[in-house]
């Protein structure tokens, strides 16, 4: 435990622990919406965001949470009205946060490339006391938007029209679900990078899927795999020397690949007990091979 006596190790640690919360919490929405990428684009976009910072010398970090909102607002005006050209649109906007990035953080006095690779794959010993202050702000909006919100945005998530007979505003739930989602990019990149985040959005959702039976159950699954593989990866960077943001993606890959192999031992564990509590079982050659793991699965 001598990696806590580094003041740069205890804010990386707190960060990291911050971003294994929020980003399972905000990927669950978006992965029920099928927009698992969505996460990948507003990291483009933010690196425009940082370039922005070092060009006029304010916080990265803030000038990044700006400009991923608008380019979250401006995905989700593109997916109502794009139609036909909205992959077109789409495409430059990502291409386009990627070109700015570069290019405003080459104009900038005090950026280099090398300033811009660790916001793009996170770095450990650049996480400042600043950093940390805004990753808390921010981290507190997305627990209070993904708890707070979560029935209304897991209706919007299941099917947006069944959201708006109800009398829900499904607009503007899901303009908050993609600000959300771009405010936790911002969170994330200082530890996992910009390039990566949208793997921690999205794999512990996916590792949760496997086990849990219920949404509630799988976004506590999800949250505890993001927080126990951000811990993981970053001490284990601290020790070896090796990349914080490909380490923790790694980790929760493994994580999914081993919550898969164990899926369906379980499934048919769940099913023997349920067929043995109700006496209900079916005979072997009468059975349907699977629809009770699969039942089981889903959490029906």
């Amino acid at each position: 435990m001598d990696f806590l006596d580094y003041a740069f190790m205890q804010r990386a640690l707190l960060a990291a622990v911050l971003v294994g919360i929020t980003a399972p919490a905000v990927g669950i929405y978006l992965v029920q919406r099928r927009q698992a990428l969505m996460g990948d684009g507003i990291g483009h976009v933010a690196m425009t965001g940082v370039g922005l910072g070092f060009l006029l010398t304010w916080s990265p970090v803030w000038m990044a949470t700006l400009v991923s909102i608008l380019g979250a607002v401006l995905m989700e005006l593109i997916r109502w009205y794009g139609r036909t050209r909205g992959d077109i649109a789409l495409a430059m906007l990502f291409y386009g946060g990627m070109a700015g990035g570069v290019m405003f953080i080459n104009l900038a006095p005090t950026g280099s490339n090398a300033n811009l690779t660790s916001y793009l794959f996170g770095s450990l010993s650049t996480v400042s006391e600043s950093d940390v202050t805004a990753i808390c702000v921010l981290a507190a909006f997305v627990v209070l938007v993904t708890l707070g919100l979560r029935r209304q945005l897991f209706a919007v998530s299941q099917d947006e029209e069944f959201a708006r007979v109800t009398g829900l505003p499904v607009r503007a739930l899901n303009l908050l679900t993609a600000i959300t989602a771009a405010v936790t990019v911002t969170v994330a990149m200082r530890v996992v990078g910009l390039l990566l985040v949208s793997a921690l959005m999205v794999v512990p959702v996916a590792a949760a899927q496997q086990i849990g039976r219920s949404f509630a159950a799988t976004f506590a699954i999800a949250v505890a795999i993001g927080v126990s593989v951000t811990i993981g990866g970053t001490v284990t960077s601290y020790y070896q020397d090796v990349p914080p943001g490909a380490t923790i993606v790694l980790l929760t890959i493994g994580a999914f690949i081993v919550l898969t192999a164990l899926a369906a031992p379980l499934a048919r564990r769940r099913a023997r007990d349920r067929a043995a509590a109700h006496g209900t079982a079916d005979p072997a050659e009468c059975s349907i091979p699977g629809t009770r793991e699969a039942a089981d699965e889903v959490g029906v």
